[in-house]
């Protein structure tokens, strides 16, 4: 998810966004620690747009 997008949309949606990609990533992690992902780089990817989410919310809340 792009800063862009995330800027747009309200406080509920993010933090509703934010507790499903950390379950996703939480899943990721756990299938990858049994068998190898196709595609590990899909962890990143759901670490950098949760780490996003996060610091807009914090932003949002020092406002």
């Amino acid at each position: 998810m792009k800063q862009s997008e995330i800027k747009e949309l309200s406080t509920a949606d993010l933090q509703e966004n934010l507790d499903t990609l950390k379950k996703n990533y939480t899943d990721l992690k756990m299938a990858h620690a049994i068998s190898p992902l196709e595609n590990p780089i899909q962890l990143r990817a759901l670490r950098k747009s949760v780490a996003r989410i996060a610091t807009e919310l914090t932003k949002r809340d020092l406002q």
